[in-house]
């Protein structure tokens, strides 16, 4: 997987602890040195059930959160492996290439970069009615962003078998006579047909055995014609052979080949067969064109619609955790706090648990340097709402 796009801090802070000026100034100048991006967002009104559901319902947040982000990650796969000629199993088609050293083509949310969706997200009130539960809300968001995720995965099943039939026609097209189509190598009249006891079978003998086959491919079994062995063509490493016998003794003949290192090449002319092999790579082709154009199509969709999905999902969570921390009435203030890499991550989480760290009450506390630190002493739900607790509400978001 590629490095996230941006990285952001998602905080929710009581609004005991100041104004929203007066926070927002502090956070501006004093989290990571002050070079941090500063986003206020406003988390909607939702309707508020038990603390019991909303216990429940953090549980059910945690995993949509995990589910959503591994189906991006998944989408943004399959469209490098797509675009890379990776197969469904990993290997490269190409022989050169692989999806992580491919960039990604730029993918959008409503006509927007990810991260110019996340730092202006509204709420989608006409889909997501703010008059439904939140257990409704998570229902409905997760069963939508889900199907989709599921219609991708079989579209992208289906591309795998188009490639992999593309794939055989090529081989066919361009392989070595022992897989090579052969409807443009033997014509009508390298075969005995129409007749009720003679057939002729093709042997693709490597050039070393030439000698030893045509000494003995008439003693393989009974009642193959002499002399009747004629060379039809010849590539680089094999040759390909001929043979009129007995269609009584044709099972005994060819499993003697096998043993003798001749390859048979299973081939009943007929002008019908003849031109479906002609046509085979064209409709592998085609076919392969349209599923991965279907499969583009429907994999920028799943980005949009499930990275939207995931990004509600957030939010929806940041209001139950945030309830379940502060308590009721809801009245706390939101930040996206935008950061350049992991370190400015790590260091602005160090800055805001200085800052914040007695939001935690006994569940933190500081060591001889005065510096906080974490004990098991948590309330009564706060073990239950993050198992890496943080003294207030806090999400690291990577986009992707």
């Amino acid at each position: 997987m590629s490095r996230p796009v941006a990285d952001y801090l998602l905080i929710s802070l009581p609004k005991s602890v100041g104004t929203e000026n007066s926070l927002y100034l502090w956070l501006e100048g004093n989290v990571n040195s002050g070079e941090v991006e500063l986003t206020k967002y406003k988390l909607p009104a939702f309707k508020v059930g038990t603390l019991d559901s909303l216990v429940e319902q953090s549980d059910e947040l945690a995993k949509t959160d995990t589910q959503l982000h591994s189906s991006i990650t998944k989408v943004l796969e399959i469209v490098g492996n797509v675009q890379s000629g990776v197969s469904e199993a990993g290997n490269s088609h190409t022989g050169t290439t692989s999806s992580s050293s491919m960039p990604l083509p730029m993918m959008k949310i409503n006509n927007k970069p990810i991260d110019v969706f996340f730092e202006s997200f509204q709420w989608n009130t006409s889909r997501y009615r703010l008059d439904k539960s939140t257990e409704e809300l998570i229902k409905t968001i997760s069963d939508e962003a889900l199907n989709l995720d599921s219609d991708l995965k079989n579209a992208y099943s289906s591309y795998n078998s188009a490639r992999s039939n593309l794939l055989a026609a090529q081989r066919k097209q361009t392989g070595d006579l022992t897989v090579k189509s052969l409807h443009d190598v033997v014509n009508k009249d390298n075969f005995v047909i129409g007749s009720e006891h003679l057939t002729t079978d093709l042997l693709v003998v490597p050039k070393s055995l030439k000698k030893s086959f045509l000494q003995t491919y008439e003693t393989l079994a009974p009642f193959v014609v002499p002399r009747s062995a004629k060379l039809i063509t010849e590539d680089s490493e094999y040759y390909l052979y001929a043979v009129t016998l007995f269609k009584k003794y044709e099972q005994q003949f060819l499993a003697s080949a096998r043993e003798a290192k001749w390859i048979p090449r299973e081939f009943n002319y007929s002008e019908d067969s003849i031109n479906k092999m002609r046509n085979e790579f064209t409709e592998a082709s085609k076919e392969e064109v349209s599923l991965k154009n279907d499969l583009i199509r429907l994999a920028k969709e799943a980005y949009s619609e499930i990275t939207s999905a995931w990004i509600h999902i957030e939010m929806l969570r940041t209001f139950v955790e945030s309830v379940l921390r502060y308590g009721l009435p809801p009245d706390f203030y939101c930040f996206f706090l935008k950061l350049k890499n992991e370190k400015a991550i790590n260091r602005a989480r160090k800055d805001l648990t200085i800052r914040f760290g007695y939001l935690g009450g006994n569940a933190f506390s500081t060591d001889k340097k005065g510096k906080l630190t974490g004990d098991n002493s948590l309330h009564d739900y706060a073990s239950l709402v993050d198992q890496d607790y943080e003294p207030f509400v806090m999400y690291q978001i990577e986009l992707y």
